[in-house]
């Protein structure tokens, strides 16, 4: 193996892996490894990242290309420690050691003194197969190395550049018109009424959506943050993304927010105070009486 294979090898698999376990490092101590993942996995995360960048510091004991080296095939060796001793054999018996007529004898001779057919004939069909081998390896390299250039790339761009938080675009095409299937609080409490100071979107998309009796709920103030998506009828959509474990699992969860005044744009984050309504429908809503632009929180999401 040359070295530039060898350091290439390096590189997709160690090389990757700890720019990986950096990104996670440093986003915990900047305190924005909750924008990728919830907070309440950091306790494996983090040691896990750790763990990998040691090990990475221990593969450089491994000289390049030596994990190559490790379980090659030696029966070629053998194979031709077979050839010679039956060579060594035909000899023998051409030199006359169980040889018992004239015809045997010169057919020995001739197997003896110019053995070359049978030699010729295990390399050329050797000489195909590693032409085969050439043949079938070369598609299967190229992938391989443009897979692994995608990998690269994808990895540095996570390390150089900076955390963003899901938008709220990809909070629409994520969105299937129904309650997260995990908002925090059982369905079964939520149905019944309860302390509801401490909701978040999340549980109010909950409510409104499964609540056996929403009329538990009309006249509660809620005061919450979140980001606008287009709502029906005049209102939008206080949205946040809940997650469950990481970013690749956010869910929408949205509640339909009334105002008097003209809906902020798609994407802005605001604070609604208000008060829980029900509609002529029947359904529940947020009446706002107060409407404030804010800034993106340093956690986004909800859990």
């Amino acid at each position: 193996m040359s070295r530039r294979t060898a350091l290439w090898n390096r590189w997709l698999g160690v090389g990757l892996a700890s720019c990986l376990a950096v990104v996670t490092l440093g986003l915990a101590l900047t305190g924005r490894l909750a924008l990728y993942i919830n907070p309440s996995s950091n306790w494996f995360a983090i040691p896990m990242a750790v763990l990998l960048l040691v090990g990475a510091g221990l593969s450089f004991l491994l000289p390049l290309g030596a994990e190559e080296d490790h379980g090659h095939d030696h029966d070629h060796g053998h194979d031709h420690g077979h050839r010679a001793t039956g060579m060594r054999d035909a000899a023998g018996t051409a030199s006359g050691i169980l040889v018992d007529t004239p015809l045997d004898r010169r057919s020995a001779r001739r197997v003896a003194e110019d053995p070359r057919p049978r030699a010729q004939g295990g390399g050329s069909g050797e000489g195909a197969a590693a032409h085969a081998r050439t043949r079938t390896g070369r598609p299967a390299a190229v992938l391989a190395a443009a897979g692994g250039a995608a990998a690269s790339l994808v990895a540095l761009s996570i390390l150089l550049l900076p955390p963003a938080s899901l938008s709220a675009e990809i909070a629409q095409t994520r969105d299937v018109g129904a309650a997260p299937l995990f908002a925090g609080s059982d369905v079964v409490n939520l149905a019944v009424h309860g302390d509801t100071t401490a909701f978040g979107v999340g549980d109010w998309a909950s409510v409104f959506a499964t609540a056996t009796n929403p009329d538990a709920f009309v006249g509660d103030t809620v005061t919450l943050t979140g980001f606008v998506t287009p709502g029906d009828d005049g209102t939008f959509d206080l949205t946040r993304l809940v997650i469950t474990h990481c970013v690749i699992d956010a869910q929408p969860a949205r509640v339909p927010i009334a105002t008097g005044a003209k809906s902020p744009a798609t994407g802005v984050w605001v604070s609604v105070a208000g008060t829980v309504r029900s509609t002529a429908s029947g359904t529940l809503q947020i009446d706002a009486t107060k409407v404030t632009p804010i800034d993106e929180p340093k956690d986004p999401y909800e859990y």
